[in-house]
């Protein structure tokens, strides 16, 4: 019996470099993944409101804003004012893209409903991103809550008030999330376009990672996900779209998701049974395209997917 614990001592000492080894390196790629889905590929904006202009040949009056979100954190964005009094839309894009993704969308709504439109980048996306990294949407709701905030200051050039006292979002996969997280904590946002709603924080993980390092194993995905929690030291709340939509009764929602296959289908689809009142929700669930996709689409595609998500606005946020 001595004999064996010796024997079970010496091959634990030699196994146990090896296992320290192996544990070291694994923290080492985790925190490198977590480290770099947090930070979102940045690239050059698609188009801003300058080359905008010269390519349509119209003056656009788009202002670039600076303005501090409830953490005292630095948020920006382009606003395109509207008539006095008239509300706003906020707009909001999916995860490692900009603001810029979807200026035309919001170039097409001012244009239709005269509302003001304004473009955030959410925390860590855009060039040189005043919050250096994501929340995944733990950050986000509240930062929408403080542009639906700074939208109240601004001024006509008589000093009046510019947006009217209600707001409505639009908003792709993490900013689909955000808006949803908005409108449960601000009865201001009233109107709400969501397309490809991950079901929670997680959902939106997991996909940065599997976009991250093309790896889709299960086992990769949940340690990359308790990294995540341990990186954000205890700030990962990570509620369930289900549960935030449970807490929306006024408010007015359109559902957008893309064929079966496309991201966040099922997860879009499954938030239908989760508000509390059903004659304030419409759901569109077979598009040939979504947000995702609408940067390539052509001008006949991009026109039948922003006309119903115009006509929405227009129709629920007088």
């Amino acid at each position: 019996m001595a004999h064996q614990r010796r024997l079970g001592k010496k091959l634990f000492k030699a196994v146990l470099p090896i296992l320290l080894v192996v544990v070291v390196a694994t923290g080492i790629a985790l925190g490198s993944i977590v480290y770099g889905i947090s930070r979102p590929p940045r690239q050059p904006y698609l188009v801003t409101p300058e080359s905008f202009s010269q390519i349509s040949g119209s003056a656009l009056k788009v202002t670039d804003e600076a303005w501090r979100n409830r953490d005292g954190s630095a948020a920006r964005g382009w606003l395109l004012r509207g008539a006095e009094g008239a509300p706003a839309v906020i707009v909001l894009h999916r995860y490692g893209a900009d603001r810029s993704w979807l200026f035309n969308l919001g170039i097409k709504l001012n244009e239709t409903t005269n509302f003001t439109i304004l473009w955030p980048d959410l925390r860590g996306h855009g060039l040189n991103p005043p919050v250096t990294s994501t929340g995944f949407g733990n950050g986000e709701g509240t930062d929408l809550v403080a542009a639906v905030d700074f939208l109240r200051t601004v001024k006509t050039s008589s000093g009046s008030q510019l947006a009217g006292e209600i707001a409505g979002a639009y908003g792709v996969e993490l900013g689909a999330y955000a808006a949803l997280s908005a409108a449960s904590q601000d009865p201001r946002l009233k109107v709400l376009v969501l397309d490809s709603v991950p079901s929670d924080s997680d959902e939106l993980v997991n996909a940065s990672v599997i976009g991250d390092v093309g790896i889709s194993n299960p086992v990769l995905l949940f340690m990359a996900r308790i990294a995540t929690r341990i990186y954000f030291l205890g700030h990962f709340e990570n509620k369930s779209s289900c549960e935030l939509a449970k807490t929306l009764k006024a408010q007015r929602i359109l559902l957008l998701a893309g064929a079966d296959n496309s991201p966040f289908h099922d997860s879009t689809a499954s938030l239908v049974k989760c508000f509390p009142n059903p004659g304030n929700l419409e759901a569109k669930l077979d598009l040939p395209l979504t947000g995702f996709t609408l940067t390539s689409a052509t001008g006949e595609q991009g026109e039948g997917y922003d006309r119903p998500v115009i006509d929405f606005f227009n129709k629920n946020l007088h």
